[in-house]
């Protein structure tokens, strides 16, 4: 089965029940496990609205959660350094989501591909909006 990891933009468009939503749905009929990451629990965890609580449980019930460990933090910062030296500054966030895609084999679905420019990720690019 192939793995996807959902970066936090989609999984706001799927909590929020926009066009991802249903993709996500979807990916386990197309032989796809879903992933997700810490750095996008809490991204979506400090943005939740009123009432969302209990739905985004329910969307991080369905998901599969990587692993960050020292192998992933080792990654996210040497690609960090290696694009500074070329003067491309990566947040850190980004760079821990690509290692956590990396470290389980999975593709990397964003509505921000620019964000993920690292040429080990197969970045896909999931659009977003209401």
């Amino acid at each position: 089965m192939a793995r996807l990891l959902l970066d936090t933009t989609v999984l706001i468009d799927a909590l929020r029940g926009r066009p991802a939503a249903a993709r996500v749905a979807g990916l386990r009929r197309t032989g796809t496990e879903p992933w997700a990451c810490a750095i996008s629990v809490e991204e979506i965890w400090r943005g939740l609205r009123p009432g969302e609580e209990l739905q985004a449980r329910r969307l991080f019930n369905g998901l599969r959660l990587a692993p960050l460990g020292v192998v992933e933090g080792v990654r996210a910062g040497a690609w960090r350094r290696s694009f500074a030296l070329r003067g491309v500054t990566l947040h850190q966030a980004d760079c821990l989501v690509a290692a956590a895609a990396a470290g389980i084999g999975a593709a990397l679905a964003t509505a921000n591909v620019d964000d993920f420019p690292m040429p080990e990720i197969d970045v896909r690019h999931w659009p977003i909006g209401a």
